[in-house]
């Protein structure tokens, strides 16, 4: 690898965050400086904590569409995103990327329509770097799949929000192999993930987003990898005491 990856470090302005949401999600509030592995970072931690704020914030902030996609997609099929991108303050690497997608799963099919727009208005130039299918004509697995599989070009940086969401254990693990690939290409990752599968990935940072702050933990300190693993270690127990206390 011959770079130190686009994205090096984000700050948040909290002294300068106003009232409610998402300003008022507690982890925000001690929240300082985050360092970006040059290949691939995780934000893990329980539903509601945040990730997926954070995850858009960045996103936006560096000029992706909210709803995801590229920066050359600027559709919107309601305007929910909130101001956080506004209050960061990120420092990027001296290399430029030459591509980039931003992946969320709640709002994949919106992009999807939009890729289908596009591919009409170009007379046949778009679907292609999807696999040569529409997206709508696939299940949500294989469409996810092949997105990812085809449009991801590397030498760029690739932001995914619970990309796990619609694939198998076996597709994650290709997952990983794919994205070792286009890492080994100058890529970087910056993904908000609940898969230990994922989560495994070789010297990756992780970042647990706690209910009021953020700490980089190893893989094996993770909530995720503790709860399956104890699950997978003795199920019938787990089950036990899920149904006796439940």
């Amino acid at each position: 690898m011959d770079y130190d990856g686009y994205v090096l470090s984000l700050k948040l302005k909290t002294d300068q965050l106003p009232n409610g949401y998402p300003f008022n999600i507690p982890f925000l509030k001690s929240l300082e400086r985050l360092d970006f592995h040059p290949s691939v970072t995780f934000f893990t931690g329980e539903n509601g904590t945040g990730k997926s704020t954070l995850i858009e914030a960045i996103a936006v902030y560096l000029g992706f569409n909210a709803e995801g996609g590229s920066k050359n997609f600027n559709f919107k099929s309601k305007e929910t995103h909130s101001s956080l991108h506004e209050y960061l303050s990120i420092t990027k690497g001296f290399k430029k990327m030459k591509d980039g997608f931003f992946l969320r799963g709640e709002s994949f099919y919106n992009v999807a329509t939009e890729i289908d727009i596009i591919e009409e208005e170009s007379k046949g130039q778009m679907l292609s770097a999807y696999g040569g299918k529409s997206l709508h004509e696939q299940s949500h697995g294989e469409s996810f799949w092949a997105l990812f599989m085809n449009r991801f070009r590397g030498t760029g940086l690739y932001i995914l929000d619970e990309p796990e969401s619609a694939l198998s254990a076996t597709k994650q693990m290709a997952m990983l192999a794919n994205i070792y690939n286009l890492c080994e290409d100058n890529s970087q990752f910056i993904i908000a993930t609940h898969s230990p599968i994922l989560l495994s990935y070789p010297d990756a940072l992780i970042y647990e987003i706690l209910e009021n702050k953020v700490v980089k933990v190893k893989y094996e300190e993770t909530e995720t990898y503790r709860i399956y693993k104890a699950f997978l270690d003795n199920p019938e127990r787990m089950l036990d005491s899920l149904f006796t206390n439940g």
